[in-house]
């Protein structure tokens, strides 16, 4: 049974939420083999359980059975050896402990995984891999960048910038007719970290080539060694905080997100370092407002602009999974093209297939030609394992903490990780 074989198509409407009751096997009441089913997204929940409900009418083979209980709760059935049969997940440092310990199926003759952009790949191998297995398949893409008021620009005569010269030419002009150039929303270190740290370290690092250097570098990272975050990001770090003493608006240390939402929506700054998500907040204060998004310019080159994207949603399927066929299955029908292009629509998200069409919303048409020229990277934020507190040393910085103090802090706590953290034996990675 292929997923390739069936004509299938999403109905319309909103289905009844489905939860994680049955037990995996044979459904008593059809014969079908259950597939349980992760997905805990919540703005999405509505789609996907649509796209469930739109797959189980097609057929009669599979009974695909939704559970929205959340990422603790999966992993604890990983622990228990009773892990969903597939899942949609965000790709984080959670996930990719199973990745590295080759807990989950090789995916790699899938239909799904011939259709994965080849730049997806490096994206992934930055969180480990599982030699010889393809065990992560990219489903969404977030890309992130300056969302901008274009009413504000049109009005000041304001291109968008494409250098850190014409950036600071652009913030200097709405100073002087005193509009603030950035809502910043310091109260909320997340923010500080995703946009402003990110965006700045991203815009001028080559970020993937930095960590391959520093995991190489291990427990010997700090002051004098070849690669470092105090030799590497301290240069955007410092331009960073240039722009967050010098160009917000007087109340950043104590706004926060929903206000940040609500204030860059009237207009009370020019530019916010949030992603898609912000927008659809924007819009409920706004609904009619002309916004855009572009990269950060950091340098004064245009060829460095890049946008920050994580993977939103990769679909895995664990290898201790009781209906890997019926899992297998509905993974094939995720991946028609018109299935995957129409959830990334309605999240603002790219699809990281070479089946996927650009984006059709003007909100983020502004970083399309940098998703596709592949002018993309994975910001620290996301990319320092937990351990090191990267939103809090981010909101530090941007309320001015010394540069070099807090890298040094972070090299630090880098070593210290890499010293502690056993390797992981060929013999292990293939049990």
């Amino acid at each position: 049974m292929s997923g390739n074989t069936r004509a299938r198509l999403i109905a319309g409407g909103l289905g009844v939420a489905l939860t994680a009751g049955l037990l995996a096997g044979c459904s008593a009441d059809t014969g079908a083999e259950t597939v349980r089913f992760t997905f805990s997204k919540r703005e999405a929940i509505d789609f996907m359980t649509q796209v469930v409900a739109d797959y189980n009418a097609s057929q009669d083979d599979v009974e695909v059975v939704m559970d929205t209980s959340g990422p603790d709760v999966i992993a604890a059935a990983f622990v228990r050896g009773n892990p969903p049969d597939l899942m949609l997940s965000n790709y984080n440092h959670e996930v990719s402990r199973f990745v590295q310990r080759c807990a989950l199926s090789d995916l790699s003759d899938t239909d799904a995984a011939a259709t994965i952009r080849p730049e997806m790949e490096a994206l992934l191998a930055q969180y480990g891999v599982c030699e010889g297995r393809t065990t992560a398949l990219p489903y969404s893409v977030m890309a992130a960048s300056v969302i901008y008021n274009k009413e504000i620009f049109a009005e000041h005569d304001l291109e968008v910038p494409t250098t850190w010269d014409e950036l600071i030419e652009v913030c200097e002009t709405l100073e002087a007719a005193g509009i603030a150039p950035f809502y910043a929303t310091f109260a909320d270190a997340w923010t500080a970290n995703q946009g402003w740290f990110d965006y700045s370290v991203g815009g001028s690092v080559d970020v993937l080539d930095f960590y391959d250097r520093l995991a190489a570098e291990g427990e010997d990272v700090g002051t004098d060694s070849a690669v470092s975050f105090q030799k590497d990001f301290l240069e955007p770090v410092e331009r960073m905080q240039e722009l967050a003493s010098t160009y917000v608006q007087p109340n950043a240390s104590s706004r926060t997100y929903d206000a940040g939402n609500v204030g860059f929506a009237k207009g009370e700054g020019a530019m916010y370092l949030q992603g898609p998500w912000a927008l659809g907040e924007i819009a409920k204060t706004s609904p009619d407002l002309e916004v855009g998004t572009f990269p950060l310019p950091m340098t004064d080159d245009p060829a460095d602009l890049k946008v920050r994207v994580n993977m939103d949603l990769v679909a895995i399927i664990p290898e201790e999974a009781d209906a890997k066929d019926g899992a297998r299955d509905f993974l094939e029908y995720l991946y028609q093209p018109d299935i995957i292009q129409a959830y990334n629509e309605s999240q603002l998200g790219f699809v990281p297939t070479t089946t996927g069409e650009d984006p059709s919303d003007p909100r983020i048409e502004g970083m399309i030609e940098y998703y596709n020229a592949g002018a993309v990277y994975q910001g620290p934020g996301v990319l320092n394992p937990r351990a090191i507190p990267t939103e809090n040393y981010a909101q530090s910085l941007v309320l001015g903490a010394d540069a070099t103090s807090v890298l040094s802090t972070m090299d630090a706590d880098w070593a210290r990780l890499a010293f502690r953290q056993p390797a992981v034996s060929t013999e292990e990675t293939q049990r």
